[in-house]
């Protein structure tokens, strides 16, 4: 190289590095930055992009890119600007959204058949088969080599209880008579029981407003599975008038017999499946007297999944869509659930334990609301999924050591509760959480631990009422056949007796028959018909009394009057209380009346009126009696009076029913020192009645002398009887006028 093309590279190289310092000087361009060295260099717009102040955004569906001293939005597969170009300048702005492959080009899915169809898909396309139509791999998106049958001939379970056919907007189902796709002639076809209904309404005949949702219900399920072009119903219509009925049903707190339990319960699930399909709301709770109800609708394409919760004022119920829903084959195109909760159905149920085996000590009730859960899925008895029920505990003051949970079998014994396929997960004070493997009518019992009478308690009963029942028909014997002790008062003692002597035998036979409802409801009645009697024989005894000793009466009651106040008063009120509560004759335990609640007054307020008027009439009389006494014969001395007196007295306490006054005195579930008294002095009333009217009692004695001086034919043994006593005409005459018993 010359001299001078040195020179001129020497000159060139000083003029560039002089350019360049005069460059890194200034503002470096658009899309460039300087870096430490102060030279510019590309700057990656692209780092920036999801920073919302960057004014590089280009969208989900765009990806950016950079450039040199520049970017580009380009668009994902799939997608494209809205000039149907594939980038864009994020400075300019656009978007990228889906291109419609099916829209742009025909013929894409001719390859899978005519009854194939393109359906446009972000980001691209899918060939998918036509309504009535599925493919060869049963996908529901064609796959290569994949093509469409008619899917009448490839599915042969598609309309359940129909066939299938095809129409111009795809397959139709046709169901059979006794099946119904509720109107949606694209569902499939599943059984639809209308028998329900017409045994409902062959036994509501005589109630018109019952009958005629009956026949209307009736009348609406045969069209849906008998009709060709079944109409639909006004669901919301038809529920007021079902719920309207069950209060109907329900109403005055009736107590049903377990039929009439079972009858109500199946008729309600039965209207509950025919209705819910016809609901215009998704979700919808209703309110009425007797009745609560929250039901819960889903319609559409697929299953529904998850979990769904429903709940009453009573109770909650909560589980899977897909068990409220049921399997594919079965499937009707919807899914409904009902939890319905009854507000005093638990009255007619408290009774029906016959199904759940306990142990002798432990007595069974009701503790919660009834409810009846339905469902659309048609096979409820064994579920993979158990459903979960809480239930809220009813006011008691009992305290229960267990809950358990039931459910209603309608074919046990007409209707029992029974705890098959239900467990009790937890209690608490006021709730319990049941798990159930199969769909029903629903509650919660408590057990509770009897206490029961001690044994010897029981020996005093038994003991005591077999001896009374040998005085009593003793004492009927004596009043009845013995002429010359005939009077208006021992008519009242006979009358008393034999009312004593009936309750007393039903008692022994009957009180523990607890196992036919019927017979145990019969075997109450008659002893609160017949104790009853007895009491207003015993108030006859203390106003007889009252007008002999006070009033210094001669005159008696008529014999007409008398029946009407001994046997008409209790008829009547027995009467009046079967007709307001049939169910308080009986209870678990014992042929008694229900106790533990306002029935029990039906006995206690007439005894309770019977005893205070007799505790009045018996005080009047004995202070008569002293002062008679101290008069009536000045020979006999002090100790003789007051034997006398005390003798008295006795016998009057026994025939005025005094001495249940003791049973006023028994607190607390555990026997007591009242408890033995009460039971001794009234399982032996019979025999104290017997012991101080009739051997006590003078006239009777001699009567009872002659007649065993008959059978053995010794004077003197009757003679020895009644050597004793002072005059028979003078004894026999204080005897009627002050009812002293005849010493």
């Amino acid at each position: 190289m010359t001299t001078r093309e040195l020179l001129l590279l020497a000159v060139l190289l000083s003029l560039v590095e002089r350019h360049n310092q005069t460059w890194s000087m200034s503002e470096c361009p658009q899309g460039y930055s300087s870096n430490a060295d102060g030279v510019c260099i590309d700057f990656d717009e692209c780092e920036g992009e999801k920073d919302s102040q960057s004014g590089y955004q280009c969208g989900e569906d765009a990806k950016c890119a950079n450039t040199n001293g520049s970017s580009l939005c380009k668009c994902n597969d799939g997608f494209e600007t809205t000039k149907g170009e594939q980038s864009f300048d994020p400075l300019i702005g656009d978007k990228c959204s889906d291109i419609p492959e099916c829209d742009r080009e025909k013929g894409l899915c001719e390859k899978h058949g005519e009854y194939a169809e393109c359906r446009n898909s972000v980001p691209f396309y899918s060939c998918i088969c036509k309504m009535g139509f599925i493919a060869s791999s049963r996908q529901e998106i064609l796959a290569e080599g994949d093509n469409c049958t008619d899917v009448c001939k490839i599915d042969k379970t598609i309309c359940g209880n129909g066939y299938c056919q095809q129409g111009k907007d795809g397959h139709v189902c046709a169901c059979h008579p006794g099946s119904s796709n509720y109107g949606n002639k694209r569902s499939r076809c599943v059984e639809l029981n209308c028998e329900v209904f017409t045994n409902a309404l062959s036994q509501q005949e005589s109630d018109p407003d019952v009958t005629s949702v009956l026949r209307m219900l009736k009348g609406s399920c045969l069209n849906l599975s008998e009709s060709e072009t079944p109409t639909s119903l006004d669901g919301e219509e038809f529920l007021e008038r079902l719920l309207s009925m069950i209060d109907r049903l329900l109403l005055g707190g009736t107590v049903l017999d377990n039929k009439q339990v079972s009858f109500i319960l199946s008729l309600v699930e039965s209207s509950l499946g025919l209705i819910a399909p016809f609901m215009s709301k998704n979700r919808m709770q209703v309110s009425k007297a007797h009745t609560e109800l929250e039901m819960v609708l889903f319609k559409g394409p697929g299953f529904p999944q998850g979990p769904v919760t429903l709940s009453t004022k009573h109770a909650k119920l909560q589980m899977q869509w897909e068990t409220a829903a049921g399997k594919n084959s079965t499937y009707p195109g919807f899914t409904a659930l009902s939890l319905l909760s009854y507000s005093t159905l638990e009255n007619s149920t408290n009774r029906s334990f016959s199904g759940i085996n306990v142990t002798k000590n432990i007595s069974l009730q009701m503790n919660s609301k009834v409810v009846t859960v339905k469902v659309s899925n048609p096979d409820t008895a064994a579920l993979q999924v158990p459903v979960t029920l809480t239930f809220n505990h009813l006011p008691r003051t009992d305290k229960a050591n267990d809950s358990i949970c039931v459910y209603w079998d309608s074919e046990a014994d007409g209707g029992s509760w029974s705890t098959d396929g239900c467990d009790t997960l937890h209690s608490g004070a006021n709730y319990t959480l049941c798990s159930c493997k199969h769909l029903s009518s629903f509650a919660v019992l408590m057990a509770l631990h009897d206490i029961e009478d001690p044994y010897e308690m029981k020996v005093f009963t038994w003991v005591g009422l077999t001896l009374s029942l040998v005085c009593l028909f003793l004492c009927i014997l004596t009043f009845a056949l013995i002429r010359s002790i005939q009077s208006p008062r021992n008519s009242i003692h006979l009358h008393l007796c034999l009312s004593l002597f009936v309750a007393n035998l039903v008692f022994l036979c009957g009180i523990t028959r607890t196992e036919n409802q019927t017979g145990c409801a019969v075997v109450a009645g008659l002893l609160h018909y017949f104790y009853l009697a007895a009491f207003c024989w015993m108030c006859l005894e203390g106003i007889q009394l009252f007008r002999m000793v006070v009033l210094v009466f001669n005159t008696s009651f008529q014999t007409v009057r008398m029946m009407a106040v001994g046997y008409g008063v209790p008829a009547v009120i027995v009467a009046i209380s079967a007709l307001v509560n049939s169910g308080g004759y009986g209870t678990e335990k014992n042929c008694w009346l229900n106790l533990k609640g306002p029935f029990r007054w039906s006995f206690f307020g007439p005894v309770c009126f019977i005893i205070t008027v007799n505790i009045f009439f018996f005080f009047v009389t004995v202070c008569k009696l002293a002062q008679k006494f101290s008069s009536l014969n000045p020979d006999l001395d002090n100790l003789h009076k007051i034997k006398a007196f005390i003798i008295t007295a006795v016998a009057q306490l026994c025939v005025l029913g005094t001495t249940w006054i003791f049973g006023c005195f028994q607190f607390g579930n555990s026997p007591s020192a009242m408890s033995y008294v009460f039971t001794i002095l009234n399982s032996l009333q019979g025999v104290l009645i017997f012991v101080m009217h009739c051997l006590l009692y003078k006239p009777v004695r001699e009567e009872y002398g002659k007649i065993f001086s008959r059978f053995f034919a010794s004077k003197k043994k009757y003679s020895e009887f009644t050597s004793s006593q002072s005059s028979k005409a003078q004894n026999s005459k204080s005897s009627k006028n002050t009812g002293e018993s005849g010493l």
